[in-house]
Parts: C-alpha cells; sequence; structure tokens
C-alpha cells in the first residue's frame, strides 16, 4: 500500500512539471504571436501609407502594379 501511495505521489509530480513546462510553453508562443501580430498590423499600415503617398491620394492596388523584370 504504501508502495503504491509513492508510486501515485511520484507520478504526481511529475505530472504536475509536465504542466509547468507546457503553461510556460504557451506563455512564451503566445507573446510571439502578440508580437508577431502588432508587426504585421504596422507593415499593413506602412503598406496603406506607401499606397496612398505613391498614388497621390488616387486609389492604388498593388495589382495594377507591373513586376520589376518588366
Amino acid at each position: 500500500m504504501n508502495d503504491r501511495l509513492v508510486e501515485l505521489e511520484t507520478k504526481f509530480s511529475f505530472q504536475e512539471d509536465t504542466i509547468q513546462e507546457l503553461n510556460e510553453v504557451i506563455i512564451r508562443q503566445q507573446r510571439q504571436i502578440d508580437e508577431l501580430t502588432l508587426r504585421l498590423n504596422r507593415l499593413g499600415e506602412q503598406m496603406l501609407d506607401l499606397q496612398g503617398s505613391a498614388s497621390g491620394g488616387q486609389s492604388f492596388s498593388l495589382q495594377d502594379e507591373k513586376p520589376p523584370h518588366y
């Protein structure tokens, strides 16, 4: 009985460690997602600014622009 209790406590301890490690991974990934989302939003704003300045305030689409090799 005592051996079984020790075994269960050991397994529980390992599970707690694993859960803590997984939690840290999730936190780190969420920080990366937040940072990438912020960067993507900034790039989108820069694209809009560039489109507005390149077209002189007119409607502009990147599909209308020819690639550099033409």
